[in-house]
C-alpha cells in the first residue's frame, strides 16, 4: 500500500496542470451503460493525454473495476472507517487512467458525521492540480444524499438512450438538477443508437424540451452507437475503446473525446476550488 501511494505521488508529482475540472456523470434510470461510458470516456481521455481518476460512486452497483478486470485492495469507505490517505486507494487501469472503487456498503459516504465529511474533504483536496479530469460516475437516478456530489461538480454529463423510458428519465434528471441550480453545465450522451440520426434526434428533441420548459441551453456530447462488440468486451472485462479500437463504438468515444478536449478553453479558472467551496457548503448546510 506504502509503495503504491509513493509512486502514484512520484507520478504526480511532474505535472503543469492548471487547474482539474470535476464532471458528475449521471442517468435518469439504470441499465443504460453509464458506467461502461464513463470507463471507456476516461481511457479515451488518457490516451489523448490527459490525467484521469475515475470515482465509482454507483451505490450499490459499483463495477468499473470488473468492467476493466482489475481487483480493488480498497475502496471510498476503506479510507474513511480506516484513516487511509487518498493516495492508499487509488488503483491504476488501463491506459495509465487512476479510478477509485465503490466497493460495497457505499451509502455510508452519503451518511458521514460533519468530521469524517471534513476529512473526507481534505483527502479530496490532495488532487488538485495532479490530475486534469476528476470523473464521479454516480448511481442511476439521484437521491437527497447524492445531489450534493453531483451539484458540486463542475459539470454534469447526462447519459440516455433512445428509448421513451429512458428519454423520460433523463429530462427528470436534468429538471431536477436544474432546480437545484440553474448555472450547472450539462451536456447529454445519447447511449445505444441504432443509427447516428436516431441518436441525433433524441438529443435534439431533449435540447429542445429542455430549452422550452426549463429555460435550460444542453450541450450534446455525442452518440455511440448499439454494437455487440460492447457486450463482447465485458464479457472478457475489458473496455471496448482497447478490446476493438476499430469499432463504430471506439470510434464514437475517440471522436468524443477530440470534441470535448476541443471545447475546453482556458477561461474556466479555479474549477476545483470552485468543487471544494461547494462541497464544504453542504457541510456547513448539513
Amino acid at each position: 500500500m506504502t509503495d503504491q501511494a509513493q509512486s502514484l505521488r512520484k507520478l504526480m508529482d511532474s505535472t503543469d496542470i492548471e487547474d482539474t475540472k470535476v464532471i458528475s456523470i449521471v442517468s435518469g434510470k439504470g441499465g443504460v451503460g453509464k458506467s461502461n461510458f464513463s470507463l471507456n470516456f476516461a481511457i479515451g481521455l488518457a490516451k489523448a493525454g490527459k490525467k484521469v481518476v475515475l470515482f465509482d460512486l454507483d451505490i450499490g452497483m459499483a463495477n468499473v473495476d470488473i468492467l476493466m478486470g482489475v481487483s480493488s485492495r480498497y475502496n471510498i469507505v476503506d479510507m474513511i472507517e480506516n484513516e487511509l490517505t487518498i493516495w492508499d486507494i487509488i488503483e491504476t487501469g488501463p491506459e495509465g487512467i487512476s479510478f477509485v472503487s465503490g466497493g460495497s456498503g457505499f451509502t455510508k459516504l452519503f451518511k458521514l458525521t460533519s468530521e469524517k465529511y471534513d476529512r473526507f474533504i481534505s483527502q479530496l483536496e490532495g488532487l488538485y492540480k495532479k490530475y486534469d479530469y476528476i470523473l464521479f460516475d454516480m448511481g442511476a437516478g439521484v437521491s437527497e444524499d447524492s445531489i450534493q456530489y453531483i451539484l458540486a461538480a463542475n459539470e454534469a454529463i447526462v447519459v440516455t438512450t433512445p428509448e421513451p423510458t429512458s428519454i423520460t428519465d433523463a429530462y427528470a434528471m436534468l429538471k431536477f438538477m436544474h432546480l437545484q441550480d440553474q448555472s450547472m453545465p450539462c451536456s447529454l450522451l445519447v447511449n445505444r443508437s441504432e443509427s447516428v440520426s436516431e441518436g441525433e434526434s433524441t438529443a435534439e428533441n431533449l435540447k429542445r424540451v429542455a430549452k422550452q420548459f426549463l429555460q435550460k441551453e444542453i450541450s450534446v456530447l455525442g452518440t455511440i452507437p448499439n454494437d455487440k462488440v460492447v457486450v463482447k468486451a465485458v464479457k472478457h472485462q475489458q473496455p471496448f475503446l482497447l478490446f476493438d479500437p476499430r469499432s463504430k463504438p471506439s470510434q464514437a468515444i475517440t471522436n468524443i473525446v477530440a470534441s470535448y478536449i476541443g471545447t475546453q478553453t482556458t477561461k474556466e479558472a479555479v474549477l476545483f476550488p470552485s468543487f471544494i467551496s461547494k462541497l464544504k457548503g453542504f457541510l456547513t448546510k448539513g
